[in-house]
């Protein structure tokens, strides 16, 4: 069965239930760009099974063990324990398992293969393909492409491979021998990887084409975004993805003492941490070089260095992560809220301040970026570095002036968003050349869908339909921990953190989650591929008798019993409009009808309200992939 066909009642005489309803109350799984089960995972934590949870976590995703450390956890924002207290901290579990059986606890390759998930048979005539950028996106599909049999080669213009995860996140986040492993993985698949190759210079575009059966584009973004501001060509103004170039690669670079950072989101606050610890050099052997190393105040201290943020945001309204706010004001960075750039003042031929101006408004009415100044409020704050953290644009000059590709208005590579096609044949495209700067896990996606188009184009091959399974427990054999009313006394964990004074350029601030946190962190899973269903059926009496018994029951008051007649009609036909078999909702319209409403985004999957029904409408029911069914099933034992 798949996603796409009404379920088979588990009755025959019962309801059939609509596949897509049970997907959309999944909203961890459906958030994720490669459709990770974190609530399985994080639930098998919880049974001490970290083994089995580092499993279904590697499977779809060729960079579990970086996610573990930097996602943006999408699925975080999307955990529905949020709404009654405060989401799982599904990233950091996954670091849990990734440290104890990832690529970065030394374990044999073939052990980790053995869990990975495979797209699709190996081809019987394999291609050859081209990858251009060695970054998440271009990783993960040559990985997905091996595993499907086809010989790759990796290009990229860098001295190391990881894209931006290597030359834009600093080393305090994402340790490099981590990173590194990820990528020796990759290459102990097959693929072929050659750094420092430059498209366009050294290869040209056109000799891919010839040389190879498919290409797929995915160099980023990495060029950053300047500002049209008077003295913005002045020596000592830089851009994000050039100064941080500069810092992981240990590249020579010359940094004052007063530096601002303009811009307010993570990357912003990845260039103020780092000039905080950076020693700053002129020429490669200077001694003060070193000090790059030393914790981030001592090394403010030795080097006098003052690292002030200019936000256009409020606190509130910062698109960066409340984490790195926190953890970049112990480090001494003074962030400035609600002011814009409004000009680079020079004096001897360098910078001395950046002159700003008050903000009235980020966004217009309607939630646009449309950023309104206050005049007569302008501000000096001074400076002999200003670097602008406010974005990254595609360079697609290594394509040569013939290419033949398709370019958007924000100049990056047009692609079909199903197959990542470009509209030259043969030629794929993903990651931020094709939609812009974007998460990690977003880029993965990208390469994992890719690979898939371009077998299809070498082989003809398509995806099988998913199979699912539904398992419908007993009423009184489902045992949640939250029937017994304990699910609010499990408060998220907090991760630990470095102290401050022990901050070191190549040390990781955040540390992992003990294993007992661990568990207790997990075990706050709401288990939301288990739902409710209320199956009625005449042949077996469990018609809904109307008697409101789940609803005096439902802790969390998200279930109700009211008049069809209180149920409003929109215009346009939205909202109740079908039943679970996918009947239209105007087969009970009568005055004398009843509708049984639940909240989704409230319930706790306790199963009270099975329990309390008495003719046996409710029961709950378990939906997965079944694949993953020998895992999900020991996540359901609950303590």
């Amino acid at each position: 069965m798949t996603a796409q066909d009404l379920l088979p009642s588990w009755w025959d005489s019962r309801d059939a239930q609509d596949a897509s309803y049970l997907e959309s109350n999944f909203p961890c799984r459906a958030a994720c760009p490669v459709g990770t089960n974190a609530g399985g995972y994080v639930s098998l934590i919880a049974q001490g099974k970290l083994e089995e949870a580092y499993a279904l976590a590697r499977a779809p995703n060729p960079m579990a063990s970086i996610c573990g450390r930097i996602c943006a956890h999408p699925c975080e924002s999307a955990c529905r324990r949020g709404a009654i207290d405060d989401p799982i901290q599904i990233r950091a579990l996954k670091r849990v398992v990734t440290e104890k059986f990832g690529v970065e606890s030394a374990r044999d390759f073939g052990r980790i293969l053995a869990v990975v998930e495979r797209p699709r048979p190996k081809a019987e005539r394999p291609g050859k393909v081209a990858v251009v950028g060695a970054g998440p996106a271009g990783l993960s599909c040559a990985h997905d492409l091996a595993l499907m049999g086809h010989k790759v080669v990796v290009f990229d213009g860098a001295p190391v491979a990881g894209g931006m995860m290597r030359l834009g996140i600093p080393e305090y986040r994402l340790p490099r021998e981590l990173l590194q492993c990820e990528v020796d993985f990759i290459a102990w698949l097959g693929v072929e990887i050659r750094l420092g190759v430059e498209i366009g210079r050294d290869v040209e575009f056109g000799a891919l084409l010839r040389d190879h059966d498919a290409v797929f584009l995915a160099p980023g973004c990495r060029k950053g975004r300047i500002l049209p501001l008077p003295g913005g060509d002045l020596p000592g103004v830089l851009t994000a993805v050039d100064f941080l170039a500069h810092v992981n690669l240990g590249t020579p670079l010359e940094v004052g003492e007063r530096v601002v950072v303009v811009g307010g989101g993570s990357v912003a606050f990845d260039v103020a941490r780092s000039a905080r610890r950076f020693g700053g050099t002129t020429f490669p052997d200077e001694e003060h070089h070193n000090l790059a190393r030393d914790a981030a105040l001592a090394a403010a201290r030795l080097l006098r260095r003052d690292v002030t943020l200019v936000a256009l945001e409020s606190r509130e309204e910062m698109p960066a992560d409340p984490r790195e706010l926190e953890e970049g004001t112990e480090e001494g960075i003074r962030v400035v809220f609600r002011r814009g750039p409004r000009a680079i003042v020079g004096e001897g031929g360098r910078v001395r301040a950046l002159r700003t101006i008050d903000v009235a408004r980020v966004f217009d009415d309607a939630g646009k970026f449309s950023p309104k100044f206050v005049e007569g409020t302008e501000r000096e704050i001074p400076a002999d570095t200003v670097v602008l953290a406010i974005g990254q644009t595609a360079d697609l000059s290594f394509l040569g002036a013939d290419h033949g590709l398709e370019v958007t208005r924000q100049n990056t590579i047009r692609v079909d968003r199903a197959t990542l096609a470009t509209s030259r044949p043969g030629v794929y495209a993903g990651g931020d050349v094709a939609f812009g700067p974007r998460i990690v896990i977003d880029a993965v996606a990208d390469g994992r869908r890719a690979a898939r188009a371009i077998d299809t184009r070498l082989t003809g091959r398509r995806d099988a339909a998913i199979p699912y399974r539904v398992r419908v427990f007993d009423t009184f054999g489902y045992d949640h921990p939250f029937a017994r009313g304990d699910y609010e006394k499990t408060a998220r964990r907090k991760l630990p953190l470095v102290p401050v004074e022990r901050r070191e350029r190549q040390v990781e601030v955040e540390r992992p989650l003990g294993e007992e946190d661990a568990r207790a962190e997990g075990s706050r899973c709401l288990h939301c591929w288990v739902n409710t269903i209320f199956d009625s059926s005449r042949m077996q009496g469990s018609e809904c008798i109307q008697c409101g018994g789940c609803v005096d029951v439902c802790p969390e008051h998200c279930i109700d019993l009211v008049s069809l007649r209180r149920i409003a009609r929109r215009p346009d036909g939205a909202g109740l409009r079908r039943l679970p078999d996918g009947a239209p909702l105007e087969l009970l319209d009568h005055p004398s009808g009843a509708a049984l409403i639940k909240d989704e985004t409230a319930c706790i999957r306790c199963g009270l309200c099975a329990r309390r029904c008495p003719v046996g409408l409710i029961t709950m029911q378990a939906f997965y992939r079944e694949d993953e069914e020998p895992l999900v099933a020991a996540a359901e034992r609950v303590l």
